[in-house]
């Protein structure tokens, strides 16, 4: 495999992975607890599933032929939730977001990498793009994980290695790269 369709390939497979991550995340807390802030200055999940619904689509809807910054986005009314805002209603915009994201990518080829599109009227590779709005994504998914986590508490169920447990799992993946 070339190392631009290896590119393009890995960078969908971190998207399908956050997405999967902050689902993870969210079907463990609680209707209310989507609204909650830790803080006068903090974000709930809500807010920032909102507000990365609003990116995706500003960003990767016609992705390659506008900029990604969309002159009918309201970013800084993505940082307001309603009180009618329902769960339903979020995950709605979640889903939509991520289908626009992978609509976009599908439609990439390797060649397309190294073309250009703006964000803001700033020019970027395709590739640079790309990794900009993963480590945005990986950076309020990352939110999201930590809010979900301490909204839960002693419910929490880990997403990843548990705790006094990596010796045993590093075991477990090493027998079965080993078969």
């Amino acid at each position: 495999m070339d190392l631009s369709a290896h590119c393009l390939e890995e960078i969908h497979r971190q998207f399908r992975g956050h997405k999967r991550l902050g689902e993870d995340a969210i079907v463990q807390v609680t209707d209310e607890d989507l609204f909650v802030t830790i803080d006068p200055e903090s974000n709930s999940i809500a807010i920032i599933v909102k507000h990365l619904a609003g990116n995706m689509r500003s960003r990767f809807t016609d992705f390659l032929t506008s900029d990604g910054e969309k002159p009918d986005r309201h970013r800084d009314q993505e940082f307001e939730i309603d009180s009618a805002t329902m769960r339903a209603d979020l995950m709605g915009r979640w889903e939509e977001g991520w289908n626009i994201v992978f609509a976009a990518i599908e439609g990439l080829g390797p060649d397309d990498l190294l073309g250009t599109v703006t964000i803001r009227d700033q020019p970027h590779t395709v590739f640079q793009a790309l990794n900009r709005q993963l480590a945005h994504y990986a950076y309020h998914v990352g939110q999201i994980v930590f809010l979900a986590k301490h909204l839960r508490s002693a419910e929490w169920k880990t997403l990843s290695v548990p705790r006094g447990k990596s010796e045993e799992f590093n075991r477990k993946m090493s027998e079965k790269h080993k078969k």
